[in-house]
């Protein structure tokens, strides 16, 4: 099968970029043609359109790319197979949805959730994002990981509790805070982690965290940083601690918490969205349920540009939509002190995370899977 696949080329340091990147690899390693070039349109992605001729035309993103990567392909005459995250609420393009002969979701969540805004699922196909399980693995390296330790502020006899993300907050740190605060009047011997992209939205944040970290009285305990790190470095990093936990308010997949499971690590997080599709509770992890008392619902919502809108405009809402979930803190109280004081049971369900991750979320793996199933749903 010949393809191209649109994407943020060259590759840059976020998860549909990765993801779009890591599908382009797969494909080749799964012995297909295939082409990586940038979703924007240009005379590179033109000269790919009438000259190359693929047979089908990936994308990763969300569905507000829909001009770029389905709207153009079509005027092409090619077939667009865009591989998506919900974002939020889909606010438009309902129409383009269900005229394609196939899509992918990155999760059957982020599925329901085009369903829930008016799209014919039918043809849809949740697909999880695959992991590079050569870099992403254990790595048995004590001296690395006591030195990165060290350079966290983390001590000989501490547990490292880790979470990442372009904001911690949106990926539940707070909440994560609340239970080590619980969790301190048992346990000890603990230091929490929290690395962040650096951006306004991290910086915005910032604030909030450090005064819960105050107000906790847990502030000398829990260590903020913003630093941009490697693929690599990530590898190393999550190898260096002891759990991960990310009980995330917002996850249509979760590829950091994935990672850590090829790591070795388990992963705290929340039993709803894309981490409750790819943790296995009790054997990769454990999973707190989302508190309703903190669900994020509106009634209503304004649409712009980005949403394919000429001007911005409030849309309302058929049904009261939910946007956002929060863990109940009393379940990650549990659970943190669970795996906290428990070094057989981190190792055990760390073995499985290795395990689960290579068989069913390698890179490789879900590209070919999603090129066997394009190719007879286009009849190729």
């Amino acid at each position: 099968m010949k393809c191209l696949v649109l994407y943020a080329h060259p590759p840059e340091p976020d998860g549909t970029s990765m993801q779009g990147n890591l599908l382009y690899r797969g494909l080749l390693d799964n012995q297909h043609h295939a082409v990586p070039c940038h979703f924007q349109d240009g005379l590179q992605k033109q000269t790919y359109f009438k000259h190359l001729k693929p047979d089908a035309v990936f994308s990763v993103g969300f569905w507000g790319n829909v001009p770029d990567v389905v709207h153009s392909p079509l005027k092409a005459k090619l077939k667009p197979v865009p591989w998506f995250n919900a974002d939020g609420w889909v606010a438009n393009y309902q129409d383009d949805f269900n005229k394609l002969d196939l899509m992918f979701t990155t999760s059957d969540w982020v599925r329901q959730t085009y369903n829930r805004d008016g799209v014919d699922i039918k043809k849809i196909v949740p697909m999880h994002i695959g992991i590079d399980t050569d870099l992403f693995k254990p790595t048995n390296n004590p001296i690395l990981n006591e030195g990165i330790r060290k350079t966290f502020g983390v001590k000989k006899n501490e547990k490292m509790i880790l979470t990442i993300g372009g904001d911690v907050t949106s990926k539940g740190a707070q909440e994560v805070m609340r239970a080590l605060a619980e969790v301190d009047k048992e346990f000890k011997d603990w230091k929490y982690v929290c690395k962040s992209w650096p951006s306004d939205c991290a910086e915005e944040w910032r604030s909030k965290e450090l005064a819960l970290a105050e107000e906790l009285g847990i502030a000398d305990k829990v260590k903020f940083m913003d630093d941009e790190f490697s693929q690599e470095f990530m590898a190393d990093v999550l190898n260096a601690c002891d759990l991960y936990a990310a009980p995330s308010r917002l996850e249509g997949y979760g590829m950091i918490q994935v990672e850590a499971m090829a790591c070795g690590k388990p992963v705290i997080s929340i039993n709803k969205m894309g981490p409750g599709e790819t943790i296995i509770h009790n054997k990769t992890g454990l999973l707190a349920e989302p508190d309703p008392k903190f669900e994020v619902i509106k009634e209503e919502d304004v649409a712009g540009e980005h949403h394919g809108y000429m001007h911005p405009k409030m849309i309302k809402f058929d049904k009261p939509k939910t946007f956002a979930y929060q863990a109940k803190v009393e379940d990650l109280r549990k659970h943190l002190l669970k795996l906290l004081t428990d070094d057989q049971l981190r190792l055990k369900m760390g073995e499985n995370g290795v395990k689960h991750v290579q068989k069913n979320l390698e890179y490789k793996h879900i590209a070919k899977k999603m090129a066997d199933i394009t190719k007879d749903r286009l009849g190729l």
